[in-house]
């Protein structure tokens, strides 16, 4: 039987988009599906290339030139421990599996940890970007065994989207590092859309703008410093008109957005870890308001809000949402590196910050212009706590944090929703703060639990308690 370089198990549109990208850059693939429909499609899709499907996965494991190399692209949770435990009985020591999909981090690290014993070197790697990614360049977020890596860094680096600081592929470090990093991405992902979604409802409820005229400012605005692929694609959706109404595409869809799960993980783990992550919680809260689409349906003709009438200036208001969207989108980034810092610590990952901004340069969903000064800021200053207190970041919050309020303002006071961007706001005033309300929380603890506090006026680390009812 010939002996291919790579193997793929799933294939769904990811598993043959990623096996196309991989027989591009010179490496034959075989691939593999309990799904023998999806098989077929493959086989008629690969024709004509150094790519075959077999019926098994032993099949599989017997068409690999050793050591093996083998993709896993099905659907997180019991789906992958199910390929686990048929696979660890046919491998051997020294051969590769690597779980592409979005899996758990931690059951990322139990898997390496059960799969070591008996030497296969186990990946869990971010895969961001898409189908179209998938095919013609992700963003590649692998980790696990270093000697793992390297036997799998000539075909990674050579399927990654590529910038002009290389490929979007970097080794992230041990165990689950990898899906860690990618669970973070997403959370942010879901922080920056929210951010966009809300900006694209102030300017239809405040503005009283069409999709056709929101369009071009979107398309503006990703011309300069909001350049990012989310940006790129509002803009392209807000130009699409349904042909069977004729109104704006966007118009006609339900307003209820789903999700897969990444963004709860990542809000649960921030509070595992301790990390204020607010914008990334409101992207995820706001996708859960809106599967409550009867309710609120039932809300709006009962509860009332403001009838105050917009009277600003739009392009100057227009102005103060693109650098007020600007500073909440440096925000977001802010609060998912924060996160990464402090579970790099916490789990051993050992995260180079910067090398991660930069694997998200190209490929991933969040790739954006304001990644470059995101790596300057983190190469210059490895051990930088927090983005805001970058000198560069911390003039652009300094300069840009009047027009984040001016909207907020403006949308509370005509009772527009702005989750995300008021968190923003409230992030960056908390995180700016000397001074917080904390005593009075603590004060309180202390009075009905006899938590204890510590004193301005005495050393750190001594603790005191009050009878307050004496």
């Amino acid at each position: 039987m010939a002996q291919y370089d790579f193997g793929i198990v799933g294939l769904g549109v990811m598993g043959q988009n990623l096996a196309l990208n991989v027989e591009s850059k010179g490496f034959s693939v075989a691939g593999y599906d309990v799904d023998s429909g999806k098989a077929r499609a493959a086989e008629t899709k690969w024709a004509g290339k150094r790519m075959t499907t077999v019926p098994s996965l032993r099949a599989l494991v017997d068409s690999l030139a050793r050591p093996r190399k083998i993709l896993i692209m099905v659907p997180a949770g019991k789906p992958v421990d199910s390929v686990l435990g048929e696979l660890k009985g046919l491998l051997e020591p020294g051969d590769v599996v690597i779980d592409g999909g979005n899996s758990f981090f931690q059951d990322t690290d139990r898997r390496s940890q059960e799969l070591a014993p008996l030497g296969i070197l186990y990946v869990g790697m971010g895969v961001s970007g898409g189908e179209e990614g998938a095919l013609h360049g992700p963003s590649l977020m692998p980790g696990g065994p270093p000697e793992a890596y390297q036997l799998l860094e000539p075909i990674l680096t050579a399927i990654a989207a590529k910038t002009e600081d290389g490929p979007c592929c970097a080794y992230i470090g041990r165990g689950g590092a990898g899906h860690y990093v990618k669970m973070v991405h997403n959370g942010m992902e879901y922080g920056i859309m929210q951010l966009l979604a809300e900006s694209y409802d102030i300017m239809k409820r405040l503005l009283g703008m069409s999709a056709a005229e929101m369009q071009p400012v979107f398309a503006r605005w990703n011309e300069g410093p909001l350049n990012s692929y989310l940006v790129e694609i509002t803009a392209a959706i807000l130009s699409r008109t349904d042909p069977e109404t004729g109104l704006p595409l966007v118009e006609v869809i339900l307003d209820r957005a789903g999700q897969k799960g990444t963004g709860k993980w990542t809000s649960q783990n921030a509070l595992d870890v301790g990390v204020a992550i607010p914008t990334l919680n409101a992207g995820l809260e706001a996708r859960i308001l809106s599967a409550f689409k009867d309710e609120r349906m039932q809300a709006a003709r009962l509860l009332t809000g403001p009838c105050k009438k917009f009277d600003q200036d739009r392009n100057q208001f227009l102005g103060a949402l693109h650098d007020g969207l600007r500073l909440a989108i440096v925000t977001t980034y802010a609060q998912g590196f924060a996160l990464m810092r402090e579970a790099s610590k916490e789990y051993g990952y050992g995260l180079d910050l910067a090398e991660i901004a930069r694997t998200w340069k190209g490929g991933c969903i969040i790739r954006a212009r304001v990644l470059d000064g995101i790596k300057a800021a983190f190469a210059d200053n490895p051990e930088l706590p927090n983005l805001l207190l970058n000198p560069r970041f911390a003039a652009l919050a300094n300069e840009l944090h009047p027009a984040l309020r001016s909207v907020v303002c403006a949308a509370c006071e005509h009772g527009v929703p702005c989750l995300a961007l008021a968190d923003s706001l409230g992030y960056l005033d908390s995180y700016r703060s000397e001074r917080l309300p904390a005593n009075l929380v603590q004060a309180q603890r202390d009075y009905f639990g006899a938590h204890t506090y510590e004193r301005l006026d005495k050393p750190r680390g001594q603790f005191f308690h009050t009878e307050w009812t004496a």
